[in-house]
């Protein structure tokens, strides 16, 4: 078992690797607790998706060279958040309503961009589906300060978004700029999602905004446990992903995908037992 564990970190490629997940499962558990508190599940498939016309454009431009693409998908990533928000603010056009058709445009401007690239199933797969393993010393310094940068910031307006994810009312009431907090956590979404854009890939990114947080629900009740709870169980499974994707062979973002995926469903037919037995106590009880 130590032997398992010990061998792949003679790699410098596997530290880089860890590191890039924790730091990867905790930027988005932290965000995505927000994320399924607000019942915005759908803007950040949406928004995933979006940035993929700015990954294009950042390979087309740099003639192939991968160095430059994080800042064209965060740049692709913001655009999309703000077009979203241009669209829906007038109140014609609701929300769910900007949200398809910036995600089907922008995701359409992708795909129509890469077409153009011949041999872009070299490269580019890697920012559909994740590559860990190849995470460099630079993308690894740029998604530590950013994705820093995220927490701080949700740490500085912790209290705001508490409210405005319960009790929306009461935001009103206590005259909190709701619409300017909305948007300032699309942004964080954005970040959050660009941040973790290699590791896990375009395709794959909104399962790990919404599934530790959502298992995490299952969990506690209480916001601050959620959010270390949430975190913990996304940073465990892009560490347990990253060791079946180097013994297995397989790929490393659609291994952490499925790690998370089965740590919600073990803890959601353990909740539904649970549920179910206290369901039958009780009746036996009301019997008495």
């Amino acid at each position: 078992m130590f032997d398992l564990l010990l061998t792949p970190l003679q790699y410098a490629f596997m530290w880089r690797g860890l590191l890039a997940v924790v730091l990867m499962g905790s930027v988005c558990a932290v965000v995505g607790t927000f994320v399924v508190l607000r019942g915005m599940a759908f803007f950040g498939d949406a928004l995933a998706h979006t940035i993929l016309p700015g990954v294009a454009i950042g390979y087309l431009v740099s003639g192939g060279q991968t160095t430059g693409l994080f800042w064209w998908a965060l740049a692709a990533a913001l655009l999309s958040a703000a077009g979203i928000g241009i669209i829906s603010w007038g109140g014609k056009i609701k929300e769910d309503t900007a949200i398809g058709i910036v995600f089907a445009g922008m995701f359409a401007l992708g795909i129509t961009l890469i077409s153009t690239v011949r041999a872009y199933s070299v490269d580019l797969t890697h920012f559909l589906f994740g590559d860990v393993l190849g995470v460099r010393n630079r993308d690894l310094w740029l998604s530590g300060v950013f994705g820093v940068l995220v927490l701080i910031a949700v740490i500085g307006f912790y209290k705001e978004f508490l409210i405005l994810s319960f009790d929306p009312i009461l935001a009103v009431t206590l005259r909190l700029p709701v619409k300017f907090l909305d948007y300032f956590l699309m942004f964080l979404m954005a970040v959050a999602i660009v941040v973790s854009l290699q590791t896990v890939g375009v395709a794959l990114m909104v399962a790990m905004l919404i599934t530790p947080a959502a298992t995490a629900y299952l969990l506690t009740p209480r916001l601050p446990t959620m959010i270390w709870v949430a975190a913990i169980l996304a940073s465990l499974s892009g560490v347990i992903g990253l060791y079946l994707s180097y013994y297995l062979g397989i790929a490393s973002g659609g291994a952490i995908v499925l790690v998370a995926t089965s740590f919600f469903f073990v803890v959601w037919i353990g909740q539904s037992n649970l549920q179910r037995i206290r369901q039958k106590r009780k009746e036996r009880n009301e019997l008495r």
